[in-house]
């Protein structure tokens, strides 16, 4: 079998599941504990829990671009960009997340993943959209 770039897309989505599983089972061993991280409303364990719940969530937006993207020219530059924009925002989510533990100055770092995520969304709905006109 061939490499193609949306294989990538395809290892992003089960790395992302196995992290969020590992991370799942690391929250687990502290959350029964009621002042862990600040209790269950504190600011660092909402960005805990954003960070471990979007490789689950992103996760699922590779595996769905892996498979819809066969469905369209495999020469267009725009799915291959597309394909790398959902990978980095992918990694770069849970990042952005744990940096804001850091402080509220990382706040900004959110606009990585959040504009690859638009960009590569609106790519492959252009796509899917030229794919059904023709």
């Amino acid at each position: 079998m061939k490499f193609q770039p949306i294989h990538v897309n395809l290892l992003a989505a089960w790395l992302g599941l196995l992290l969020g599983f590992a991370s799942g089972m690391l929250m687990g061993l502290k959350f029964h504990e009621p002042q862990w991280l600040g209790g269950y409303a504190s600011y660092p364990r909402r960005m805990i829990r954003l960070g471990h719940i979007s490789f689950f969530g992103l996760a699922m937006v590779n595996l769905m671009f892996y498979f819809v993207a066969p469905s369209f020219p495999a020469a267009k530059l725009s799915v291959t960009v597309a394909s790398w924009l959902f990978v980095v925002g992918a990694a770069t989510m849970p990042v952005c997340c744990g940096l804001m533990l850091l402080g509220p100055r990382w706040r900004n770092a959110f606009a990585v993943p959040v504009v690859s995520l638009i960009v590569g969304a609106s790519l492959t709905l252009t796509a899917i959209v030229q794919q059904t006109a023709l």
